[in-house]
């Protein structure tokens, strides 16, 4: 009878506690944007069961049941939410929106700024673009170049620099695609618009160093851009001097699509340069995302681009005054010829994200892109050189004459394929992410170019032959496939000491192109310190390595004086940088306002460099492993609402480096000592409609050598540059406090731009001359100068 009694009591124990292990408690966590949040704690009282949420949001944990219990979600930075559940039981799932910590001091809103605690930042785009006097139209590579640690190429390109790494070592990503760019273009002139549509994000993540094992295949930074999915019918235009750009997008339960179309003139901006003549630029984006969810556990994306780039140029004449105040030179040219260039790319991505389970979601993608490069242009001049009068003499002396004539037929054909595998799996309070992906790349180019240069006026043949000042040849085809590989796991937790964010994976990649295998091993950690929360503290170290693309493959090979000829050189191998990061934030409150005062120190140490050099937007490498060196600097960063309701940043970079370029120690390329950066936004109080803006940038020179020569053999930086960009907005029709508007129309901004206010001449290149005694000048091609711009801006 004991024996008996004891089995029921077992019994009724066990169907007790397994009816509260049955009470489980899942759902997703989302901030006030619809953005998933990531590392958001779940409590459940009583008891001591909790947990994190996911990178997607996602959370879910199993506790034993009681007659109330009280679950707390709370995460830094955001409210904390309370729920209250009465005798819950089975599986219950709760969905929570967490808003941004935030009170009233009278009439003014107090918000504290997300910290950092990764290798990678979100970057907030949408005002920047709205209000930023900008000529490239608000571009995100724009507001990027003002950011610490990047510098742009200069006003009308999307090329930018990070830490003085080469513009082709940054990756870019739309949702997940990879991005790729002509490798043609050597002028902004030619460059057009960029292919992320400003209009279409969603969010923007960016890292100047020290990113995940997830990202691969550049060394400097990478660009992660997601587009939006509409909820509704939305559609923008604005229109302006320059261009005009829409965006149109619809929604319903499982389909949505956002399409963004783009045209661009850059006539007027050109001709504020010194050079006069017919310029016909005309650029031309179009950007279509569909989405469709068959069911809850599948996705399906699709991405698609068009970008066509036509640059029409034909020179008249040129003055150019150079030199110092007590050595004034003048420089005259008149014009031949003309300039025709095409660039046309276009991108397809298909993506199928399906949810294996609650912890493991896997994502197949494909993605396709072709381009068309052709620059051709057969531009000859007359020139003169003289030498300026002074204050002693009114009359300046002659220095030389002569004749000159560039020559180009250009054309690369581009198709490269990918297809990728990748997963995320939430085990216990580990993220793991990982991925396999297989790309094939087959390019063709056919090119040949010469100059002429003649400070007689003539040219003379040489056994048989007119001899050029240079000649060059190219016809390669190349056909290389890569296998890339990469696993990464991640946990954050709350202790006694504060919140931890710890990461460490490694990457793997095989090209057949130079049969090389190399590993990439990465690692960051994060920290906010419980006992000081206003701080968080971050650290990244990692192997990067940078697979060579088309342009660092091609080595020229000498046949004779001023004559070359480009072969792939199937030797070459991956460059490399070992890098460590280590940063830290401070949020603060100021005027009532928030603020947050960032700093990266960054060392990376360079090895089988293929050393390049840069002319406006061309990058020459010489086609080998043949140079190491570092980059050492100090960015620091001051964010926060100068005004309540518009962000505003100041930046400062200081930067040394030193390349062992053939035995000569030299300064890496892209090297800029120093760079201050300035986004501020303002309003009028009796005026609040009235928005202004400002945008300025103080950066140190690039490096210039002699034209085919090197900086080994000797260099000199060009001015600094500087600039302002001041905007201003009015609002004809923005929403009230209640948020209406017209039925139609959410809001209606009319503005005018100034670009470059102080009408300041920025050196971008130099065109070089000789004189009677065959002495070479550098004759600086100033960048675009002055130039009023009015838009129009309509969102419905």
């Amino acid at each position: 009878m004991l024996r008996l009694l004891c089995f029921f009591s077992l019994t009724i124990i066990s169907v007790l506690v397994s009816s509260a292990e049955n009470f489980t408690l899942r759902g997703r966590i989302i901030d006030d944007a619809g953005e998933p949040i990531e590392g958001a704690t779940v409590k459940v009282s009583p008891g001591v069961a909790g947990t994190i949420s996911k990178t997607n949001g996602e959370y879910r944990l199993s506790c034993a049941a009681s007659d109330t219990v009280v679950v707390t979600y709370s995460c830094i930075t955001y409210r904390t939410v309370t729920r209250k559940l009465i005798k819950p039981e089975g599986e219950l799932i709760i969905n929570i929106r967490l808003l941004s910590s935030e009170k009233e001091i009278g009439e003014v809103e107090v918000r504290e700024i997300r910290k950092q605690t990764s290798a990678t930042q979100r970057i907030d785009t949408h005002g920047y673009r709205k209000n930023a006097a900008d000529p490239t139209g608000g571009s995100v590579e724009s507001m990027l170049s003002t950011m610490p640690g990047v510098t742009g190429a200069n006003e009308l390109s999307n090329q930018y620099s990070v830490r003085g790494g080469s513009y082709d070592e940054n990756t870019v990503y739309i949702n997940g695609f990879e991005i790729y760019r002509p490798q043609l273009i050597s002028t902004s002139a030619q460059e057009g618009l960029s292919i992320i549509n400003p209009d279409l994000t969603k969010s923007v993540e960016f890292s100047t160093g020290g990113f995940g094992a997830q990202y691969g295949g550049k060394m400097s930074s990478v660009l992660d851009v997601q587009y939006r999915k509409p909820e509704k019918f939305e559609a923008s235009l604005n229109a302006g001097l320059m261009g005009v750009e829409s965006a149109i997008g619809t929604a319903s339960t499982k389909f949505t699509q956002l399409h963004g179309i783009r045209y661009r003139r850059n006539g007027s901006i050109l001709s504020t340069t010194d050079t006069k003549g017919e310029y016909n630029p005309d650029f031309f984006d179009w950007q279509s995302y569909f989405v469709v969810i068959p069911s809850e556990r599948i996705k399906i994306s699709l991405l698609g681009d068009v970008n066509i780039a036509n640059y029409r140029f034909e020179p008249a004449d040129r003055n150019t005054n150079f030199g110092t105040m007590d050595d004034v030179k003048k420089f005259k040219v008149y014009f031949d010829g003309s300039e025709k260039d095409k660039f046309v790319s276009l991108f397809a991505g298909a993506g199928i994200d399906f949810r294996v389970n609650k912890s493991t979601t896997l994502a197949l993608q494909f993605t396709g892109y072709k381009g068309d490069e052709l620059v051709t242009y057969d531009i000859s001049g007359e020139y003169w050189l003289d030498q300026a009068g002074s204050e002693d003499s009114q009359i300046g002396g002659e220095m030389g004459v002569g004749k000159y004539k560039d020559h180009s037929r250009d054309r690369l054909k581009s198709r490269i394929f990918t297809t990728s595998l990748r997963g995320i799996s939430a085990i216990k309070s580990h993220s793991l992410t990982y991925g396999l992906t297989f790309k094939n790349m087959n390019m063709n180019d056919n090119s040949i170019g010469w100059e002429s240069r003649d400070s007689a006026g003539y040219s003379l043949p040489v056994e048989d032959m007119l001899r050029v000042f240079y000649f060059t040849r190219s016809n390669n085809e190349l056909s290389s496939s890569q296998v890339s590989a990469y696993v990464q796991d991640n946990i954050k937790f709350s202790g006694k000491y504060g919140y931890f964010n710890v990461s460490a994976g490694v990457r793997a990649t095989y090209t057949s192109f130079n049969k090389e295998f190399i590993l990439s091993p990465r690692a960051q950690i994060g920290f906010v310190p419980a006992a000081a929360p206003k701080w968080a503290f971050r650290f990244a170290s990692g192997l990067y390595h940078q697979t060579p693309f088309f342009k660092e493959i091609r080595n020229a090979d000498k046949l004779y004086e001023g004559v070359y000829e480009l072969h792939l050189n199937t030797d070459i191998k991956s460059q490399k940088s070992l890098q460590f990061v280590l940063g830290a934030d401070y949020t603060f409150k100021a005027f009532n306002r928030p603020f947050k005062l960032s700093g990266e120190a960054y060392y990376k140490k360079l090895y089988d460099i293929i050393p390049y050099e840069i002319d406006n937007l061309k990058v020459t490498y010489s086609g080998m492993n043949e140079s190491s060196g570092y980059i050492s600097g100090l960015d620091l960063k001051l964010f926060g609402e100068f005004v309540p309701g518009n962000d505003s940043w100041l930046t400062v970079g200081l930067m040394k480096s030193n390349e062992n370029l053939r035995g000569i120690s030299v300064p890496v390329a892209n090297e800029r000592r120093y760079s201050i950066s300035l986004f501020f936004t303002d309003y009028l109080p009796k005026l609040p409609k009235l928005k202004v803006s400002l945008r300025g940038v103080f950066m140190d020179g690039l490096l210039q050598s002699a034209p085919h020569s090197s900086r080994d053999k000797g260099y000199f930086r060009t001015p600094p540059y500087k600039r302002i960009d001041l905007g201003l907005a009015y609002g004809l029709l923005t929403p009230d406090r209640s948020g209406n508007s017209l039925k139609w129309i959410k809001s209606a901004w009319i503005g005018v731009d100034c670009f470059n206010l102080l009408d300041i001449s920025n050196v971008g290149n130099y065109y070089w001359v000789s004189d009677v005694n065959n002495v070479n000048y550098a004759v600086p091609n100033y960048l675009t100068r002055r130039l009023l711009n009015v838009k129009l801006s309509l969102e419905f």
